[in-house]
């Protein structure tokens, strides 16, 4: 090997899409990339939200600009890839628009079931898929990063939808990653723990966020900067031998004692 192997983890050069924006892990996934020299267009519902991270990106000497996006919506989609045409079509895009909603599985209604399932499996889908059509147009090797859960893999109570999606989202990376292997795009799931951000604040500090935390074995909730070099990996040409990949952070959690 030769050069510096750190090297293969920036992405100068690159332009980088991001769904889900406008906050939490979305917003960190884009000032991640924008740090590590991606271009990075932003996409979610709360365009004034990504106005305001465009201009955090931009003070700290990044390029990114905001884009309409509804994920459940094909036609949303499109014309966010059509507009997004004059920067380019996207190297490296992270598919993290995603909603929960906790409530008992016999309290679920038919509503709670679609509104999570379009937005978590049917927007990772309409955005992979649409984002691989342009990247085999323009004959550019891409990789594409969906944002599961440890919960694809494992259950918990009160969030059967948000699980069930999830599940789906990791079958979905794997079934990408087969299919578009031969167009030289690669497709790997990121799947998180419990991570702190400002959206869950309240819980994790609750009495029942601390059982939770008991039961994990590293004793700790893992911090937004824990999903870093895990999120490079993926995204960048040091892990080019990874599709169909799910990468797990989350303190041990899914190997814990039952």
């Amino acid at each position: 090997m030769t050069g510096n192997p750190i090297d293969t983890f920036r992405l100068e050069g690159q332009l980088a899409l991001v769904t889900g924006a406008s906050g939490g892990l979305g917003a960190h996934f884009a000032e991640l990339l924008a740090r590590c020299g991606a271009r990075v267009a932003l996409a979610a519902r709360r365009v004034e939200r990504l106005e305001e991270l465009v201009a955090r990106i931009g003070a700290a000497g990044g390029l990114a600009r905001a884009y309409p996006l509804d994920v459940t919506d094909a036609a949303s989609v499109t014309r966010c890839f059509d507009a997004l045409c004059e920067w380019g079509t996207p190297d490296v895009v992270v598919s993290n628009a995603g909603v929960t909603l906790t409530k008992p599985l016999l309290q679920q209604s038919p509503e709670d079931w679609d509104a999570v399932l379009d937005t978590n499996l049917r927007g990772s889908w309409l955005v992979g898929t649409e984002a691989a059509r342009r990247m085999v147009a323009a004959k550019k090797r891409g990789c594409i990063v969906n944002v599961g859960s440890i919960l694809g893999e494992r259950v918990a109570g009160g969030v059967a939808p948000y699980a069930v999606s999830k599940a789906g989202v990791l079958q979905s990376t794997k079934a990408m990653a087969l299919e578009l292997a031969r167009h030289g795009i690669r497709v790997n799931a990121l799947a998180p723990g419990y991570v702190a951000t400002e959206l869950n604040d309240e819980f994790l500090t609750s009495e029942a966020g601390q059982k939770l935390k008991a039961r994990i074995p590293s004793r700790r909730f893992s911090a937004l900067d824990d999903l870093n070099g895990p999120m490079l990996l993926l995204a960048s040409d040091a892990g080019r031998a990874m599709s169909g990949s799910v990468l797990v952070v989350d303190g041990g959690h899914m190997v814990s004692s039952l």
